[in-house]
């Protein structure tokens, strides 16, 4: 039909406006948030693009669900604004005939979602989380640039080199200042190296230096020459890449390790898509608008019942993550709530002028009340 071609040219057009302004929003917060992260120097400057990346597919189900939830609701808004629903309804036409138009371009976009959701955004957040340990774990000397002092990854250390030598392992002219446990020292010598143990942890080995422990002048000042001097540096990644977090995790290994956390997670990557699609035939008798008062009013309702959606699957993870609901009794009610709402709302749309409808037997209620008092 004409009508559903027009639909469904206008909701593309709407989810690629709407998308790339919801896009552009969320990856510049993102570049803010790396940029700042780098400056500090928790990343690596030379992997910001990398995790710029990363950080877009992990927030992608989510502005995609967004944006089809909105695309849906502008549309349908702006056919009641423009008038265009008396003709739809003039043609004996339902509000029900817009799921097909709807689904049509809807339909993509919740497999999209899906396969965001339940494989490449784990991917993404592994590694956005490998690259950040990597980085963090590093060798400290590693980390330093020649010339400027720099604090150590356990906030214990400042360093000072004056050069690095082939690879970064070699350091010379060393300045290293720490503090534990209200005990301060200062450690100089004129070169060092990094090296790696049986064990797994890093040692900075420097040679040809000094020692100062505690504050001059006072009586536990010391003073010592070493020709060999080692500090350890970090400890094994071992049990890091042991304790990795839920939200890293394959689909898969979540499903064959179904601990609390494991559920909650794959209950949040299954609600996505499922959410996706519920929102979209939300948004479709909640776009109703009427041409007299604008629409500001119902768009704003429309949003906070979306929002109160999100937030309430978060809040069931949470339950489920926590152990006070199971998985079983916690990943479906909820979206068999919003399923029977838009089905109730279905009908509340398509039956204004009914007899029966909720708004006609109110009116014809206080009709009723005012005449018995009027008798009275």
């Amino acid at each position: 039909m004409i009508f559903q071609r027009a639909i469904r040219r206008e909701l593309l057009n709407t989810v690629g406006a709407v998308f790339t302004t919801l896009f552009t929003i969320v990856i510049t917060v993102m570049l803010i948030r790396i940029l700042g992260d780098a400056a500090a120097g928790q990343v690596a400057s030379s992997d910001v693009v990398a995790l710029l990346g990363f950080s877009a597919l992990v927030y992608m189900p989510v502005i995609i669900s967004l944006t089809a939830f909105i695309a849906v609701l502008l549309v349908v808004a702006r056919s009641y604004q423009d008038s265009e629903m008396v003709v739809w309804f003039a043609s004996g036409l339902s509000l029900m005939r817009w799921i097909r138009p709807v689904l049509s371009v809807g339909l993509p976009l919740v497999l999209v979602t899906a396969a965001l959701s339940l494989w490449l955004t784990p991917w993404a957040s592994r590694l956005s989380y490998e690259y950040k340990e990597r980085f963090r774990n590093r060798e400290d000397i590693s980390r330093i640039s020649p010339g400027k002092f720099q604090e150590s990854a356990s906030g214990d250390r400042i360093f000072f080199v004056e050069g690095l030598s082939s690879g970064t392992r070699k350091v010379e002219n060393v300045f290293v200042s720490q503090s534990r446990n209200d005990e301060s020292s200062v450690v100089v010598a004129r070169e060092g190296s990094v090296i790696l143990d049986e064990r797994g942890d890093k040692l900075l080995e420097l040679r040809n230096g000094r020692r100062y422990d505690g504050t001059p002048g006072t009586p536990e000042f010391q003073t010592m020459d070493f020709g060999r001097y080692v500090i350890v540096v970090s400890g094994s990644n071992r049990e890091i890449s042991n304790n990795k977090a839920s939200r890293v995790l394959p689909t898969a290994t979540l499903v064959r390790e179904p601990t609390e956390s494991n559920l909650a997670e794959l209950l949040w990557r299954i609600a996505v898509p499922m959410m996706c699609l519920l929102q979209m035939l939300l948004a479709i008798p909640l776009g109703f608008v009427n041409p007299r008062r604008g629409r500001t009013l119902n768009l704003m309702i429309a949003l906070v019942l979306a929002i109160s959606y999100s937030n309430s699957v978060g809040i069931i993870q949470a339950a489920v993550g926590q152990g006070r609901l199971s998985f079983g009794t916690g990943w479906w009610p909820l979206h068999l709530v919003v399923l029977v709402t838009i089905a109730l709302l279905f009908f509340w749309r398509n039956n204004t002028n009914s007899r029966w409808h909720p708004m006609v037997l109110l009116i014809a209620g206080r009709r009723l009340l005012s005449a018995r008092k009027a008798v009275s």
